[in-house]
């Protein structure tokens, strides 16, 4: 094929290494798709003495941007840099050099898309990120494109296939948190400092990015209500597993009467369900439109080849003109659009799973059925498991509501924390049926 459309990588960790094999060794499949070559013209690194898992076309590896800014024959750069600085102002760069840009940065976009796509669009560019969110899995392009005829109502996702490992880990194999966190560093699932994995600041980050597509949110990603799993009790998962429950951490999205309410947090999801069954470090998206109804994608969310097969989609697509038409119409992340109407949280209603520590003596229950029930919180079933306890020593106890309203939970659990007789509340989930 005659036509060649130049490209270049900025960037060539991981993923960079998969899109550039992609490129280069599967060039004949890249072209069907794209009707042209994608002819790879430059790689630039930051440290070119470092070994790489494969071996690069003489004359591609430089540490020189200026190279690829002047080269006016490269019109696609996929932006393989982490972090956000100096990740933004090669961003803006290769925009300003005429350059249309495919990123994988969700953090980058999360924090700075409004200034980004904006910069693009004054200078009539293109910029793609499906490999911004769930990697392998195909959900920018389906919640941007594919659902167009609908009002999405809700939205479920394992967006963190770090957590998700952990998670597995405690739930199948009876994992402490340090125990399966190791055996997620040790596999290559999790970072040295894995805090914006398990701390829920990565889920929040991609919620952010998939609530504008979805709803048309602006929301900073740091403005989203987000618990993590780090202080997740190991007894727990098998209480949950004994009521039919499994612990995810679970990014939601849910257009409401009184607006939209976005969070994170590790929820109970009922066992046999599709999020529950998401494993290790797999990701996940369940949506409900209104016209086409519940729809599930799963698949892995990260890692090499996965995440280089959304990338060099990206770059077919913008080969073709698909890409800029999408960009040009759609207008994400516009400054224009209205404000967000966010839905006060203490108003969401859930059920939820409270667990106690308590004395075991006559009344106890009573006591925790009263102070709920005078917060308007119904009781829907009470569990305690066998105990062989000393007297004098507390006893677990874990209660289900019914459908309650956040702020009347939280009232309820602070009035039982200030109760005489050393009732202790261990853990508060919300459930997801």
């Amino acid at each position: 094929m005659a036509d060649k459309t130049f490209v270049a990588l900025v960037g060539m960790g991981t993923v960079g290494t998969g899109v550039a094999r992609l490129l280069l060794d599967q060039g004949d499949r890249t072209a069907r798709h794209a009707g042209r070559t994608l002819w790879l013209n430059h790689v630039v690194v930051m440290n070119p003495a470092k070994r790489r898992e494969m071996e690069l076309p003489g004359g591609l590896l430089t540490t020189d941007l200026n190279r690829l800014l002047n080269d006016r024959s490269v019109t696609i750069a996929a932006h393989l840099v982490g972090g956000l600085e100096p990740a933004r102002s090669i961003f803006l760069k290769l925009l300003e050099s005429g350059k249309d840009v495919v990123t994988a940065n969700k953090a980058l976009l999360a924090e700075h898309g409004p200034e980004l796509f904006d910069r693009a669009r004054e200078l009539g560019r293109t910029i793609a990120f499906e490999a911004s969110v769930g990697g392998g899995v195909p959900m920018v392009v389906n919640l941007s494109q594919c659902f167009s005829a609908n009002r999405i109502q809700s939205l479920r996702g394992i967006l963190n296939g770090t957590s998700n490992f952990i998670l597995t880990a405690m739930d199948e194999g009876g994992s402490s948190y340090a125990g399966a966190l190791a055996r997620a560093q040790a596999r290559g699932f999790a970072e040295t400092d894995p805090t914006m994995d398990v701390d829920g600041s990565d889920a929040a980050q991609k919620l952010s990015i998939l609530a504008h597509l979805a709803f048309g949110a602006s929301t900073r990603w740091r403005d989203i209500a987000r618990r993590g799993i780090d202080g997740l009790d190991p007894a727990d998962f098998t209480f949950a597993k004994n009521l039919g429950y499994r612990i995810k951490l679970v990014a939601s999205g849910d257009l409401t009467a009184g607006g939209l309410h976005l969070s994170v947090s590790p929820r109970l999801v009922r066992i046999g369900t599709p999020l529950a069954e998401v494993r290790d470090n797999y990701n996940a998206l369940s949506v409900v439109g209104d016209a086409v109804g519940p729809v599930f994608f799963h698949g892995q969310g990260a890692g090499q080849m996965p995440t280089a097969s959304a990338v060099v989609a990206d770059m077919i697509d913008i080969a073709t003109g698909r890409a800029a038409i999408t960009f040009r119409n759609l207008n994400w992340w516009s400054s224009e659009g209205p404000a967000d109407r966010i839905a006060d949280s203490k108003s969401i209603a859930s059920r939820y799973y409270l667990r106690f520590a308590v004395p075991d003596q006559p009344g106890t229950l009573a006591s925790l059925a009263g102070a709920l029930g005078a917060r308007q919180v119904s009781i829907a079933s009470v569990w305690q498991p066998d105990s062989t306890t000393p007297s004098g020593q507390t006893i677990p106890l874990v209660i289900l509501t019914h459908l309650a309203r956040a702020g009347h939970v939280a009232a309820a659990v602070d009035t039982i924390r200030t109760m005489p007789g050393g009732l202790q509340v261990m853990e508060q989930l919300t459930i997801l049926d």
